[in-house]
């Protein structure tokens, strides 16, 4: 079975579950491929594009924070709405935790990086799947790392030490995270905030180029497929092309004595 039918029969098994017994099911982690991959599982399935429900039950995709690149597909029981399942899972996770890694002594510890945390996470034998992002706070010299909450007492207990430096581990509410993903802020013009002039400007492609990749369903806005080269883009839409990278765009600033829009996006670093 490849990686496409492995999804697609994953999806089929979480979703009908959770319509049939009306309990909460979710995937592993997911990266940029295998969201893809998850789009790509809905569309076989005769999923309506941009309609977050198969097989009778809701879903949602969820990293953690707002801003998260690896996230998991949650699919709800009929009792629960998207809002009430991230009101709880603040304060008492059932699927996603975040751990906070500290040094013990600041002023001995080292500067961590995203790889020296996932590879101590490693080194305990924990799955990447079961590890989402991992961001962190130059100030305080910490980590924040989200997780599969069953990890929780485990990461908890067992990692003490990344790299050189001596380290301890608490879980914490979600909201509490301090750190977020780096970006790089970048300023233009545009003819428009159609997504497909948006995208040109951004991965400076030809505008042909962008309707290409919308075309050919690489692109996504707030995790979900875009289905047109058309769509105006809104404050705080999440864009992800696949094989270029993802953007947050934060508007429109100005307009230019020509007409063209001068727009401001966060590009992930």
């Amino acid at each position: 079975m490849n990686d496409a039918d492995f999804m697609e029969s994953r999806v089929r098994e979480l979703s009908a579950r959770a319509y049939r017994n009306n309990y909460l099911t979710h995937t592993s982690f997911l990266g940029s491929a295998e969201q893809a991959a998850f789009f790509d599982a809905l569309r076989k399935l005769g999923v309506p594009k941009n309609v977050p429900e198969v097989n009778g039950s809701r879903y949602l995709l969820n990293g953690g924070h707002p801003d998260a690149e690896r996230v998991m597909a949650i699919f709800l029981p009929s009792y629960l709405t998207e809002e009430d399942f991230l009101n709880s899972e603040n304060e008492n996770p059932a699927v996603i935790s975040c751990i906070k890694a500290e040094p013990l002594l600041r002023k001995f510890s080292d500067d961590l990086t995203h790889r020296d945390v996932l590879g101590a996470l490693m080194n305990l034998g924990i799955e990447r799947e079961t590890v989402g992002d991992i961001l962190i706070d130059r100030e305080e010299a910490s980590a924040y790392i989200f997780l599969a909450s069953e990890l929780t007492n485990l990461v908890e207990e067992e990692l003490i030490r990344i790299r050189h430096t001596s380290v301890k581990c608490s879980a914490i509410p979600l909201s509490a995270c301090s750190a977020s993903p780096e970006f790089e802020i970048r300023e233009g013009s545009v003819a428009s905030e159609r997504l497909d002039a948006v995208i040109g400007f951004v991965f400076r492609l030809a505008r042909g180029k962008a309707q290409t990749l919308i075309s050919r369903e690489a692109v996504f806005v707030d995790g979900r497929l875009a289905v047109s080269v058309g769509m105006t883009l809104k404050p705080r839409n999440r864009v992800s092309v696949r094989g270029f990278g993802k953007f947050v765009y934060e508007g429109m600033m100005s307009e230019t004595k020509k007409g063209r829009s001068v727009v401001r996006v966060r590009v992930y670093r």
